[in-house]
This record gives structure tokens, sequence and C-alpha cells, in this order.
């Protein structure tokens, strides 16, 4: 095994060169740093990179999540049904739209939020489902949207770590009624800090630029007044969530790479399914044959019972290793600000027991062979020193 202790690696890493910085560089030397045409060419290649009509920059992704809830209509008073195996941002932004969110448990195979449950859980109160593409893996979206379709639900997917990912040969953020991307440094593009939603619906389109801008509109055939060239209208209270011209254009150079660092990720993917396949301590992820994944996240389920160590116990020496291994997700509901609206422990039984089993997997372009084989060796090697069969 290779000594790797001086170097850390990372779970996620951003991979940027000279044509990211030199993009950025030269709209440092333009006329506009702030939102500008930078940001409207970025949206427009977004657009056409997954096969929808619009998408709307945020300053982030969990802003994103918010306009597409404010664009949806949620209020109070409405259910939105949502994973709890993700971040925070996924439920938060229902949260500030005065509404509640109601969490469905996971497939245990996929580990995407299972639509037998959401049938179960679906109410008159119910407004919005926001499923997520867990590790870049795309949900069953043709049965969600069967269900959004039936009960008039507004289909707001989360896929932060899903872009250039396809569910049966469909582009994701083309196929559900909002679609949301993260481009914070650790996924597939970035732009330093940033989020978009992508739609088909003009009129989503439309709410979601004013609101990410204080709830402003310029266009005259909307005015209540019109004093002239320079007037301006606040209709609703939105907030400030633009990107800048800056992030934009690092954000569409990143984009021209982004089928390179797909197939870079999928390379490391087949190196650790290929080295993990027949060590029955360990299960490698599950991929539906419909789905072509974009690979965010590489998450190892351990079977805890054919080990003698705790997952704890594994994460601590892989860290000790210099692996910046991770675990993806906390179960939203546990999180004490949850408890304290009284959400209880057990209500999603799948979803809690992947949490104490898995453990997430350094995976981004730049990882060198060398760096790869060392993660597989380290893991191989605290698996078996572990295992109960010695």
């Amino acid at each position: 095994m290779v000594n790797n202790k001086n170097s850390f690696i990372p779970y996620g890493h951003q991979t940027i060169d000279d044509d990211d910085i030199n993009s950025v560089i030269s709209i440092l030397k333009s006329d506009y740093l702030t939102t500008g045409p930078a940001v409207e060419r970025f949206e427009k290649s977004i657009a056409n990179y997954v096969d929808t009509k619009y998408a709307v920059t945020f300053s982030n992704g969990t802003a994103a999540l918010h306009g597409a809830c404010y664009a949806a209509g949620i209020q109070k008073g409405d259910e939105v049904i949502t994973s709890p195996m993700t971040f925070v941002a996924s439920s938060n932004c229902v949260l500030y739209m005065g509404a509640t969110p109601i969490f469905v448990d996971i497939d245990q195979k996929t580990y995407n939020i299972d639509p037998k449950e959401i049938w179960k859980k679906i109410t008159s109160k119910t407004k919005a489902i926001i499923p997520v593409d867990y590790t870049g893996q795309p949900c069953d979206l043709d049965e969600i949207n069967e269900m959004a379709t039936k009960h008039n639900l507004i289909v707001i997917e989360d896929a932060a770590h899903a872009l250039g990912a396809r569910h049966k040969g469909k582009k994701i953020g083309s196929i559900s009624d909002m679609t949301m991307f993260s481009f914070h440094p650790v996924k597939h593009i970035t732009t330093g800090e940033g989020g978009i939603i992508t739609t088909n619906n003009k009129e989503y389109y439309e709410k979601l630029l004013e609101f990410r801008s204080h709830g402003v509109t310029r266009d005259r055939s909307k005015l209540k007044e019109d004093h002239g060239p320079w007037y301006y209208e606040m209709q609703f209270l939105g907030y400030n969530y633009r990107m800048s011209d800056i992030q934009a254009a690092l954000g569409a150079s990143q984009l021209s790479k982004s089928d390179d660092f797909l197939k870079k990720r999928k390379a490391i993917v087949d190196k650790y399914n290929a080295a993990f396949a027949n060590i029955r301590e360990i299960n490698t992820p599950f991929q539906k044959q419909t789905n072509n994944s974009s690979w965010h996240l590489y998450v190892l389920r351990f079977n805890i019972a054919e080990l003698v160590a705790s997952r704890k116990q594994i994460f601590e020496e892989l860290r000790g290793q210099n692996i910046g291994v991770n675990v993806h997700y906390i179960p939203v509901y546990y999180q004490p600000f949850y408890q304290g609206l009284g959400f209880k422990k057990g209500i999603c039984p799948n979803t809690e027991k992947l949490y104490e089993e898995i453990i997430t997997l350094p995976l981004f372009p730049s990882m060198t062979e060398t760096e790869v084989n060392y993660v597989i060796e380290c893991v191989k090697e605290i698996v078996k020193k572990h295992s109960n069969r010695n």
C-alpha cells in the first residue's frame, strides 16, 4: 500500500484549470461584475445542456429551492413531501414558505424516496413533492410525475447531485416541473457558490426571475404605473438571490468540461465497484438499469453484522489514513431544530438504518490513479482487519 498519509484526499474537490481562471479574469476586466450578460449566457447554456426551455440562476442551491417553492405557490398550511436522506436545504425551503415538510422513507436499494410510501402520505394539504436524486441517481420520476398529475401536485426535483444524469434516456432538468442544480465546489461543475432552476414553464420562469431580485419587475406590461424609462416596481417581497457575472463565467467554462468530468467520475466508480464487488462485509451502490447516474457521491454500505468494528471506528481509521471520508446524510429530522418542531426518530426506518451503515469515499475528476488505489487498499485492509471471519 502506498503511504499517502502526507496528502489528504477529500471526499470531493473542484477541478479548476487555466481556462476557468482566464474566463473569470476576462469578466474582471469587463464592464459587468454582478448580474449581467454572462449570467444570461450561462443560463442559456445550462438550458441547452439539459434540454429545457428556461433556466434561472441563483446565489446558491438553497436559494434556488426557495425560489422554486415560491413559484409553485407553496404557503402556510400546505404540505410538501420530500426525502429525509438529504441535506437540510431540501426541506428548509418548505419551512421558508411557512409550509410543512412531510418526510417519506427511502427505497432500500436505490436510497431514493420510495414512490410506494409517497402514495401513503398524500393528503388534501399536499401541494408539492421534492424528490432528491441521491448521489446522482435519478428518482423514479415516471411514477412520481404520475401521482403528481393525478393529485394536481407540483414536482420540484432536487438534482443538486445530478447534473448530467439521465432517466430513461431523458436528461435530468427536462422532466420535472422545476429542477434545481447546485454549483457548490464539490458538485459536478462549480461557480464557487451558486444554483439554478430549470423549467419548461414560462410562468414559473418569470416568477423566479423576479423572486431572485427583490420581487422587482421592469416589464412595462406588468407595471401598475409608469413614470418613465427608469421606472421599476417591487410587486411582492422577493430576495437578493442573484448570481454574479464572475460566477457565471466560471460556470460556463466548467460546463464545457462537464461531460469529461462525468467520464472521469464513472471511471473511478468502475474501479471501486470492481475492487469491492466480492467483499461480503460491504455493499457497493445499486444502480437501476433505466438510469445513468452522474455519480456525485460514492457511498459504501457496511454489513455491520459481518464486522467486529462499528461504523464510527471504521470511519475514524480511514480518516486516520488521511482519507477524507464523510457520511451523507444525517436524516434531516434528527436535527435539533426539526426535533423542536415535533419530528420524532423512528418515522423512516429504512433511512435510519442506512444512516448507521454508510461511509462516502472520495470521488472527484482530478483524483489520481494512485489516490484511487490507495483508497481501495485502505478500505480492504481495514475491512479485513475487522471482519468477524478472522
